[in-house]
């Protein structure tokens, strides 16, 4: 069975001005589509057919680069589009909230912990929050399309939110500023959906 392109939850303009419709057509359509087909291709006729993502990529050879790459380029934006939301923004609430305080302080301790792993990722990358069995919480950030549940990326946990860095995310509408858009992405965070996330995986 081979992987397919995930539909969308929202329309590709929902998100503006926060992220514009032509970087969604193009991000969406075009790379993950193309980090899809790239990865069943390399994945046909193997013993990874089948499997789950997830399976594929936990007990992944790394030396194995078009898995790496385009299964790793499915699943951080398989994630990417279902952590944002047009009703997004504003705090994270309930046990997620909890872990986020005892972990970091406070929100906005998190925020800037998260917003400096994003814009310190030295070219192309990912920054993510992921949570760890027990509960705690982490972030980190991996470059290109590696991310945290690949082994060995030094960076641990299961991924509950993540941001994409590498410049087709965002360079038609914030250019060379990836602070910017770094920070308009926490108005379309669904925190609810995260929320959801961390409390299947903790």
């Amino acid at each position: 069975m081979s992987f397919e392109l995930p539909k969308l939850k929202y329309a590709h303009d929902a998100l503006e001005p926060h992220i514009d419709a032509k970087t969604m057509e193009i991000h969406h359509g075009k790379h993950h589509a193309g980090y899809t087909s790239k990865l069943n291709d390399a994945i046909k006729g193997t013993d990874m057919e089948g499997k789950t993502i997830e399976n594929i990529l936990i007990n992944l050879d790394m030396k194995k680069t078009a898995i790496r790459n385009n299964g790793g380029g499915f699943y951080n934006h398989r994630l990417f589009w279902e952590v944002m939301s047009p009703n997004g923004g504003g705090n994270p609430t309930g046990e997620l909230a909890t872990a986020i305080d005892k972990q970091f302080g406070s929100f906005e301790a998190f925020k800037d912990a998260f917003s400096s792993a994003a814009a310190t990722q030295f070219g192309s990358g990912w920054a993510w929050l992921c949570v760890h069995e027990g509960g705690k919480v982490e972030v980190c950030s991996t470059p290109n399309q590696d991310n945290p549940i690949m082994p060995g990326v030094g960076c641990g946990g299961t991924p509950i939110l993540g941001i994409d860095v590498w410049e087709h995310a965002y360079y038609l509408n914030y250019q060379n500023r990836r602070p910017d858009y770094i920070n308009s992405f926490f108005n379309v965070i669904d925190w609810e959906e995260v929320g959801s996330k961390y409390a299947k995986n903790k």
